[in-house]
């Protein structure tokens, strides 16, 4: 067997081959790989056994155009050290010029090429073009960036020419795209996403928190740099945050700090400890600066080893200690911008009144009706959303038109509503409010005459309008804030259909006059037509409740730069209306449905009911 390289079954087998066994010591706790018993082809595109190393192999002589075609895309497939036998594929001018690492092309399948009957007996060919042709829906771009795109249909060339080779002429590919062209399956075999952390920008150094930045990289040893997985990530931390992020974070590393010439390997030792040696652009920095860089990488090679880093130890240029940090001494920076997590969820019961479920550990306490005027004040409340320190909550009225803010730990009188929506239409007034991870409050106006995302600083004072520039005449549904404050996850209505987009939240002038607006909105999950609902669930992964097209409704994670998480599609449940997770993703998720009420799924469970009545169910943020 080959690769899944042709739709049409038409693919010839090049002799790719895999081991399967023993991957990257670091990653599969194997100790060793096996030297005896036979080597078997398998399939290269076999979904989700990311311990298949495929080799490729080069041409044969005399290799047919056909041939040729089929073993270069095939051997992109394969962990060939630096695509040397890849390379042989093409002619020599264009084997050194070709840039494998310059972006990644995913089609849903394997690509097609066009059939090209060819004989030996005619001289008169001397070149030949290929097209190749699938359904592209995603690219990886240089910095290791995930991009989702509406199924597109991919259309590129592979020109052919005979070049002189030791056993005379032989057929070789002399002009190809740069970038590898991967099939689904061959990509989630290849790849795995890795979240990479970086300070969110313009916070003091107290207050700073980390924010993830996904990326994606291979799984094993990287063919271009030869680094295995860890240290691929170092790599890619060092060098800063992608794109879409890097207006609105900031790495502690000094610019132009990399690892030390050399190194590809980087693995905790027997204590746990691991050692980072760097160039000397790091040599200078302070001790504050050092250990904000040491949680950096922890952060980020918290879910990459299976010997769990214990401690990091940055070096200078020398080899001597920079500075060290343990796991327990990282809280402080922690990304959700505290370690205790949530004590509790939050939802409406059929009185309009704000109830608490204690105990989130297992989602099951009893509920009890909160304290203050949104539990037992003059006003039905439809929806509500709690700040993280669970000290204040903010409720938006049955009817849409008014959203409170008051405490929810202390009695007192009913505020006045802090925003009041002019709409005549019910669902066209106050979304469900989102508080973020710096105490700030987002709700939207849907009012057709006067679309509005708004913000109160602190929870308090006159709402602030944020622009949003790129919305291009969509409307705002729904939001729910990201704990570091940088994004937000927005359901936008268009043409008929509510789609998941992540913003990027940008600060400018000082926090009295600030200036704020949500920028570049990308898609989140592009394979589902409408989405009904969704959470943060972790530090770059949502929860989506939602259908593909002609599909039923399901419940699914999403990762937040638009790739399809591995855990994939969740156990089914009837009409949800709203869902809920939390930062820490071994809590329950929650749900409210119109049929069993408010139900929960814990790790490895079924759903199970919670409460029969009951809506807007939240956790804290």
């Amino acid at each position: 067997m080959g690769t899944d390289r042709r739709g049409d079954g038409q693919g010839r087998v090049l002799g790719l081959f895999a081991l399967l066994g023993c991957g990257v010591v670091l990653l599969s706790a194997c100790g060793s790989m096996p030297v005896t018993g036979d080597v078997k082809a398998v399939d290269a595109s076999q979904p989700g056994d990311s311990q298949v190393q495929v080799y490729a192999v080069a041409p044969r002589d005399n290799a047919t155009p056909n041939e040729v075609v089929d073993g270069f895309l095939e051997s992109m497939t394969s962990d060939d050290s630096d695509f040397r036998t890849t390379r042989k594929y093409l002619t020599r001018k264009a084997a050194s010029t070709w840039k494998p690492s310059a972006f990644t092309t995913v089609l849903t399948k394997a690509p097609n090429r066009s059939d090209r009957p060819f004989r030996d007996s005619d001289p008169g060919i001397t070149e030949i073009t290929y097209t190749l042709t699938g359904e592209k829906v995603a690219t990886v771009d240089a910095q290791s960036a995930y991009q989702p795109l509406a199924p597109t249909d991919y259309n590129e060339s592979l020109h052919l020419v005979k070049e002189n080779g030791p056993e005379g002429k032989e057929w070789r590919i002399d002009l190809v795209p740069d970038g590898l062209l991967l099939g689904q399956s061959d990509f989630k075999r290849l790849y795995r996403s890795v979240d990479k952390y970086y300070f969110a920008a313009g916070r003091t150094s107290e207050q700073s928190t980390l924010v993830a930045d996904p990326v994606y990289l291979r799984s094993r040893t990287d063919p271009v740099t030869g680094m295995d997985t860890v240290t691929q990530a170092v790599r890619s931390l060092l060098a800063g945050p992608t794109s879409w992020l890097r207006p609105v974070v900031d790495s502690r590393f000094p610019a132009g700090t990399a690892l030390k010439k050399g190194v590809t390997s980087l693995a905790p030792d027997d204590r746990n400890v691991l050692k980072v040696p760097l160039n000397k652009k790091a040599d200078g920095v302070g001790q504050r600066s050092c250990r904000m860089m040491a949680s950096q990488v922890l952060y980020t090679l918290r879910d990459l080893t299976s010997a769990r880093v214990g401690q990091v130890e940055l070096q200078r240029s020398d080899g001597s200690p920079l500075c060290v940090l343990g796991t327990d001494q990282a809280e402080e920076f922690a990304p959700d911008g505290s370690s205790s997590g949530p004590d509790s969820q939050y939802f409406v019961d059929a009185k309009g009144r704000v109830e608490r479920i204690p105990g989130s550990a297992k989602g099951s306490g009893t509920p009890e009706v909160v304290s203050g005027p949104l539990g037992d004040g003059p006003v039905r409340m439809g929806a509500v959303g709690v700040a993280r320190d669970e000290q204040r909550a903010a409720a938006v009225s049955r009817d849409r038109k008014a959203l409170y803010v008051s405490s929810i730990v202390s009695d007192g009188e009913l505020p006045a509503a802090a925003v009041t929506s002019k709409a005549q239409n019910p669902n066209d007034r106050l979304s469900v409010p989102s508080w973020d991870g710096r105490g700030d409050l987002w709700v939207a106006d849907r009012d057709p005459g006067n679309r509005r995302l708004l913000r109160l600083t602190g929870g308090a004072g006159k709402p602030q309008e944020v622009t949003v520039p790129s919305l291009d005449g969509g409307r705002i549904e729904a939001l729910r804030m990201s704990a570091d404050g940088v994004r937000i996850a927005l359901l936008v209505t268009q043409d008929g259909h509510n789609t998941l987009k992540i913003g990027r939240i940008e600060r400018r002038g000082p926090e009295a006059e600030q200036k704020v607006s949500v920028v570049e909105l990308r898609q989140a999950a592009p394979q589902l037509t409408d989405v009904t609902a969704m959470s943060w669930s972790g530090r770059s992964r949502l929860v989506v409740v939602g259908k593909e097209q002609g599909g039923v409704q399901q419940v699914r994670y999403v990762q937040a730069d638009g790739s399809t998480a591995a855990s994939g599609v969740l156990p089914g449940v009837n009409q949800v209306s709203s869902v809920a997770a939390a930062d820490d993703e071994q809590l329950p998720l929650m749900a409210a449905t119109s049929s069993d009420g408010i139900v929960k799924l814990s790790p490895g469970d079924n759903w199970q009911t919670v409460v029969k009545e009951g809506s807007s169910l939240v956790y804290p943020g």
